[in-house]
């Protein structure tokens, strides 16, 4: 079977060295298999990013994401109410204008339960958001209950804690299979190098923690919706890499990397010089080295001075 590991056996120095099957030589069916759900994913990788244009993308009554739409999405847009921020955000072409402001109005003046019959919000709610806020529909208000919209007529504070524990934990699970996956089928690949080809099927998991600290931090505080916004970016491109690397190798690896613009990188890759790539590796494990010197004296100093303030703050 193609999947199985060939063995080459040859003698260096006592070793022997086991080769895979590059992705090229595999049998035609596992191509399929791969091919299949590379596709698939790719597809779903791209809804999501559509999904998150008309949701996040829209919290701020404007299409295309931008650093306002992370912070009203994760620490909220905090000069006005839940309600009247998704009406004139991610639900606003739900309901025309009139009704909206009409909505808004009871809102600001003071959101009365008898008003909410009276006043006609309440055929407005049924009519336009309870076919999706009702009962049935897990993580968003259940409409058809006042207390639901009651609830969101106070201060936006963004995500809650309970929203953001259950979309992590789901994130978590779901994409890291994900990446498991198409990071099995780029192992296999044979145009890229042992050491970068671990940084790029580390980087998704890495970025995939930094993306969901991100929520929690942004939470806390809006200037890391900045960390939001790279993390993401992060997974696509790691993503993107393996994606193209793997489609490439199986199906055009002549046309691409042996006639084509892939075998000036070939040569490249196998030249003696130092590449590029491999010094931008050597001053990232420089910086990374003086960073931890830097956290250890900052460490130090913390103990030694900053701590014993705040303590002795503390006991007064």
């Amino acid at each position: 079977m193609a999947l199985t590991m060939k063995s080459t056996c040859y003698s260096t120095n006592n070793h022997m060295t086991t080769k895979y099957t590059p992705l090229k030589d595999h049998d035609t069916p596992i191509k399929v298999l791969f091919t299949g759900y590379l596709c698939t994913v790719g597809i779903g990788y791209m809804f999501a990013l559509i999904q998150i244009l008309f949701t996040h993308g829209m919290a701020d009554g404007k299409f295309g994401l931008s650093v306002d739409d992370i912070v009203y999405s994760y620490y909220g847009n905090r000069s006005g109410t839940v309600l009247e921020q998704k009406l004139n955000g991610s639900m606003k072409e739900n309901a025309p204008e009139k009704e909206r402001f009409k909505i808004m109005e009871w809102v600001r003046d003071g959101a009365d339960s008898d008003a909410y019959i009276a006043d006609g919000i309440e055929t407005i709610i049924e009519s336009r958001c309870v076919m999706c806020h009702n009962k049935e529909a897990s993580g968003i208000p259940d409409f058809t209950r006042f207390e639901a919209v009651k609830a969101l007529t106070t201060q936006d504070t963004g995500a809650t804690f309970e929203s953001l524990t259950r979309v992590s934990h789901v994130h978590m699970f779901g994409i890291s299979f994900i990446f498991m996956f198409v990071g099995l089928i780029f192992s296999f690949a044979e145009t890229t190098t042992t050491q970068y080809k671990c940084i790029a099927i580390g980087m998704p998991y890495v970025f995939l923690v930094a993306d969901i600290l991100s929520w929690w931090l942004t939470k806390i505080h809006p200037m890391f919706a900045w960390l939001v916004i790279f993390a993401g970016m992060g997974m696509g491109v790691s993503f993107m890499f393996m994606w193209v690397t793997s489609i490439l190798e199986m199906w055009l690896f002549k046309p691409v990397f042996i006639n084509g613009f892939g075998a000036r990188y070939l040569q490249l890759r196998d030249s003696s010089e130092v590449s590029l790539a491999d010094r931008a590796w050597f001053y990232l494990k420089v910086l990374g080295q003086q960073l931890k010197l830097a956290g250890i004296f900052a460490k130090e100093q913390w103990l030694s001075r900053g701590w014993p303030v705040v303590k002795a703050w503390f006991k007064k």
